[in-house]
């Protein structure tokens, strides 16, 4: 018996990261105790580029878009019209604006314009969104419209640049399905979603609790959650796409060092799985989670990509980035021979589901 897509031949890497510098932690934490963190940040993306070359890594940089800048004065022109209105006050940015420093030179914790240049130039790279002010869409006090505004701005901030925006990463992982619609409109074809099962449900950052974090950090180095890859074939038929992620690459404190032989294990067994089964693995990470401690999370990092490179050389894996992944999913997708009108048919609008693709398994 036929299957309308069959098993793919090689498992599929997906990379992303959140860039963010100040902007992802300005509401937890202070610019003064932060400054270190945030310039090891910086310091680190020309590294993971190089990385990334080396090992033939195509990764997705959702960027905060207002890192796209290089002055303030061209910030506060694109700034949208309408803002949220969070419940809780220090969650805006916007009130902080006027105290930014007036250049990426002057402030390299809210700028990030020659860091951006560097990605772009960078073959196989590809530059997404973190919408432009690293919005919440799960708190209480902001909306559709003003989340609509947010992300045209950020769109729009890539497009000054010449970058074309097809992928987005919601901030926090704060995924809200009644907001896909307004992502369509605005041009997002594939974003990431959460890991699946009880262990990553979304959630406010508040209803977050130490218990569901330290499960979720002993899941790093025990099978509590099983193998956290995916079957293409399980992508659901619609625009935007949404590309879960299997795991967070944490940088883990150095007095976690004798459990990371664990660590590694568990990785090289999750990538390998997707290897021998023709599925996806999504690792996703920030660069400010390099910290201070680089060469020996640069380390730890070489051999995580080392595990892929070795897979790849056998012909087992290869790497997309998520804008990559969407256009080969569409391109498998649009030959089935189960929906041969599938680029036609009226339901192929943005944003609304189209036909599933049946599936049947053989024998």
């Amino acid at each position: 018996m036929l299957s309308a897509m069959s098993t793919p031949e090689k498992g599929i890497l997906i990379v992303s990261l959140d860039l963010e510098l100040y902007w992802g932690v300005r509401d937890i934490a202070r610019l003064d105790e932060s400054r270190d963190k945030l310039l090891a940040a910086r310091a680190a993306v020309p590294r993971l580029l190089d990385l990334f070359t080396r090992h033939e890594i195509h990764a997705t940089w959702a960027t905060v878009g207002m890192l796209f800048f290089h002055s303030k004065e061209d910030l506060l022109r694109c700034v949208p019209r309408t803002l949220p209105r969070y419940a809780r006050r220090k969650l805006s940015p916007y009130e902080d604006l006027e105290t930014l420093g007036a250049n990426e030179t002057q402030d390299p914790f809210h700028f990030a314009y020659s860091l951006v240049q560097a990605i772009a130039s960078t073959p196989r790279q590809e530059i997404g969104t973190h919408t432009f002010s690293h919005y919440y869409c799960l708190e209480d006090g902001q909306d559709v419209d003003t989340f609509r505004a947010d992300l045209n701005a950020g769109v729009s901030a890539a497009s000054r640049l010449g970058i074309g925006i097809e992928s987005l990463v919601f901030p926090r992982n704060q995924v809200n399905e009644g907001y896909l619609q307004a992502c369509a409109e605005a041009g997002i074809r594939v974003y990431r979603g959460n890991n699946a099962g009880w262990m990553h449900a979304r959630r406010q950052r508040r209803k977050e609790s130490q218990p569901w974090r330290g499960l979720r950090l002993l899941d790093c180095y025990l099978n509590l959650s099983g193998h956290n890859t995916y079957d293409p074939r399980e992508i659901t038929g619609r625009v935007p796409m949404e590309l879960p992620s299997s795991r967070y690459l944490r940088m883990n404190p150095r007095w976690l060092g004798p459990l990371e032989p664990l660590r590694m294990r568990r990785l090289r067994y999750e990538m390998q799985h997707a290897a021998r089964h023709g599925r996806v693995y999504h690792l996703w990470f920030h660069p400010e989670d390099i910290g201070a401690d680089a060469d020996r999370n640069y380390s730890f990092l070489e051999k995580v990509f080392e595990g892929f490179a070795d897979l790849r050389e056998e012909g087992a894996m290869e790497s997309l980035n998520m804008q990559e992944f969407f256009h080969r999913f569409e391109k498998v997708k649009s030959r089935s021979p189960f929906c041969p009108a599938l680029k036609s048919h009226p339901s192929r609008q943005l944003g609304q589901n189209y036909p599933r693709i049946a599936l049947i398994s053989p024998g």
